[in-house]
């Protein structure tokens, strides 16, 4: 829940059902669904629903018409209608964003924020018992874990021998996934069915999107074919976890850990198996595995690669070999992938056009300076130095000409914009700066 301070009585819940989860690995709970309507349990949901600043769903409502006309009624009316079991979900609005990867779009469902605050309380009473459940092969939305934790894991098995690695991808991963298997996993631990009555509602929600005639239509895909799990909704990432966690256990149930000392790192939807051996037959293991989860393996994305003759790519890093800066030496290491340099490249062109010459100096800098920081948190691992040095060069080059854009100065004539300007009066970030903090990124 980002930066948020959970209360204490929401914090000593959540103890309590993790420690129950932890020393009873068979227990199932069968009184859960009052505490998700408590008022300390759907205060903090809505805390954290509007910390996220979502957009409005298909009612409209925002977090300022809500504050408006009084919080507490609010939230009051969503507990009596949890209470009375009255509680209906509304539809959800679909809309699409460019996907990381910059090829085609990935399908976003926006619920209502009534809608995202009941299962934000959903999750805050759920997560800490299967928590206790997740393997640690799966970082993906889990406390103490996330993408940075997945790449070290990975660094440190190629290390170890494990350089048969399977870059695997599956096809459309939360469109597909199988209802009926899916409440299965979550009723091995959860057997109250109120709470379950409204987890299956949520997954079959229509989905409202725009048509080719300018207005909006409705379908019921996920519902029909009794498959799929909304991208966007506070739960999705919980129930997204609890499938895979069906692979990594079946993975390791079946042998093949041991067979091909092979070790699985998922990331949501994202996953690796780095073998030491019998990679090949490892991979026809996993399509096995997939075909009976009824998940699609996707071909044309999936190979084997054998490192240190060949690379791969994974949560935007690429790992191979790699030669240090100081003594030539080569190593097994990780470092900023192509495509990640070049989509940041991207997003510093767009902020950088010339269509843009109307907004202040100081708005384009804090905005590029949001996405130089944002890549250089999660880009900080390996040797980082020349990513940086050409990311910063072609940074300040786009920034120049944007200035002398908007002051209609020639680019020749534009020295009054000296780099010194530009970092000490508009205070660019300067990449190279920051790994005078990160030891490890100079390796």
């Amino acid at each position: 829940m980002g930066n948020l301070a959970t209360p204490l009585s929401v914090q000593k819940l959540q103890v309590a059902l993790h420690a129950k989860a932890k020393e009873h690995p068979s227990f199932r709970f069968y009184a859960l669904y009052d505490k998700m309507y408590r008022t300390d349990v759907l205060q903090y949901a809505y805390t954290c629903c509007k910390a996220n600043r979502g957009a409005a769903g298909v009612d409209g409502e925002r977090f300022e018409d809500i504050e408006a006309h009084g919080l507490e009624r609010w939230l009051g009316e969503l507990a009596q209608d949890l209470r009375n079991k009255t509680y209906q979900a509304q539809a959800v609005r679909r809309v699409f964003i460019p996907k990381p990867s910059g090829r085609g779009l990935r399908p976003l469902s926006i619920p209502t924020i009534r809608d995202r605050v009941a299962q934000t309380a959903a999750k805050l009473v759920l997560e800490p018992i299967f928590e206790a459940d997740l393997p640690p092969e799966q970082h993906g939305y889990r406390p103490g874990r996330d993408a940075l934790t997945a790449v070290k894991q990975v660094h440190s098995l190629i290390n170890m021998g494990h350089t048969q690695v399977i870059d695997a991808d599956l096809s459309a991963y939360f469109d597909t996934v199988p209802h009926s298997e899916l409440l299965t996993s979550v009723a091995r631990r959860v057997v109250d069915r109120q709470v379950l009555h409204l987890i299956k509602m949520w997954l079959e929600t229509p989905v409202e999107e725009a048509d080719e005639h300018g207005g909006t239509k409705r379908t019921a895909r996920n519902r029909d074919e009794k498959r799929g799990i909304p991208q966007g909704s506070p739960l999705s990432p919980l129930l997204s976890n609890l499938y895979m966690r069906r692979f990594v256990l079946g993975w390791k149930h079946r042998g093949y850990a041991e067979r091909f000392g092979a070790q699985i790192v998922t990331y949501a939807d994202d996953l690796v198996i780095c073998c030491k051996r019998g990679a090949d037959e490892a991979l026809s293991a996993m399509r096995l595995i997939m075909t009976r989860l009824k998940l699609t393996v996707n071909e044309e994305k999936t190979h084997v690669r054998r490192v240190p003759a060949e690379h791969f790519e994974f949560l935007g890093y690429s790992f191979g070999r790699c030669y240090s800066t100081k003594t030539g030496r080569a190593y097994l290491g990780t470092r900023p992938s192509k495509k990640s340099i070049r989509r940041l490249i991207i997003n510093v062109r767009e902020r950088t056009d010339r269509k843009n010459v109307l907004l202040d100096a100081e708005v384009v800098v804090a905005r590029l300076n949001r996405a130089l920081r944002g890549w250089a948190n999660y880009f900080c691992l390996g040797p980082v130095n020349k990513a940086y040095a050409a990311i910063d060069m072609y940074t300040m080059r786009r920034l120049h000409r944007w200035l002398c854009s908007k002051h209609k100065i020639r680019s020749s004539g534009g020295a009054r914009f000296s780099p010194e300007y530009i970092t000490q009066e508009l205070g660019l970030v300067r990449l190279p700066s920051l790994t005078r903090n990160l030891p490890w990124a100079r390796a």
